[in-house]
């Protein structure tokens, strides 16, 4: 017995220390796509901010690539998401997806959605019926884009800060037999092992 308890310790520590190597992979490839979903974030206000104000707005025609860029932070936020929240119910998905965001950052979010709704209704309300203008767009419709853009950005940036604190091994959980089970189940669905709590029951 005692001979084995150093082989064990070893095995252990290179479990250990294989996945901090693959969590410190994974936020490196978040990184970059956390970045760009804070630039996003920060130019879509900005555009917004004008729109609102009525002055020019930024970079001009420009601005419309950050319809493009949600699409490119969209794709790892989606692939983040289905991960965290495997296995739980669609009532819980942003409370878990959001998990490892601090409470601000939640609440941050939240009120995001919120004014983007109020302001697309807005936005509905005082240009439906009118002429599409030709040229450069109005105020008015950058505004109504601008909200959207606000809620694309901020959601794909707390969901991957939220992946990233949380780690890969927090997301790939294992039963002890190595079955794959959802983030909220307590057995395992393939052999009935019991299992830690996962991250968000800590």
């Amino acid at each position: 017995m005692s001979s084995l308890q150093p082989a064990v310790a070893q095995l252990f520590l290179v479990r250990c220390n294989s996945r901090a190597s693959v969590d410190k992979i994974f936020r490196l490839v978040l990184s970059p796509f956390i970045a760009l979903s804070a630039i996003g974030f920060v130019l879509s206000v900005a555009a917004h901010l004008a729109a609102v104000a009525g002055s020019p707005i930024p970079f001009g025609k420009a601005v419309w690539a950050l319809h493009i860029g949600i699409f490119v932070v969209w794709l790892p936020t989606i692939l983040v998401s289905y991960r965290l929240t495997r296995g739980a119910s669609r009532k819980d998905f942003w409370k878990i997806a959001l998990i490892g965001c601090p409470k601000w950052m939640r609440t941050a979010l939240y009120i995001v959605f919120g004014y983007g709704i109020l302001n697309f209704a807005f936005f509905i309300a005082t240009t439906a019926g009118h002429p599409q203008p030709k040229g450069d767009p109005p105020p008015q419709v950058v505004r109504g884009f601008s909200g959207h853009w606000m809620m694309f950005y901020g959601a794909a940036f707390a969901t991957l800060y939220s992946a990233s604190a949380i780690g890969y091994s927090g997301m790939d959980r294992k039963c002890p037999n190595g079955h794959s089970v959802g983030i909220t189940a307590k057995f395992c669905e393939e052999c009935g092992a019991p299992l830690e709590p996962s991250f968000v029951d800590r």
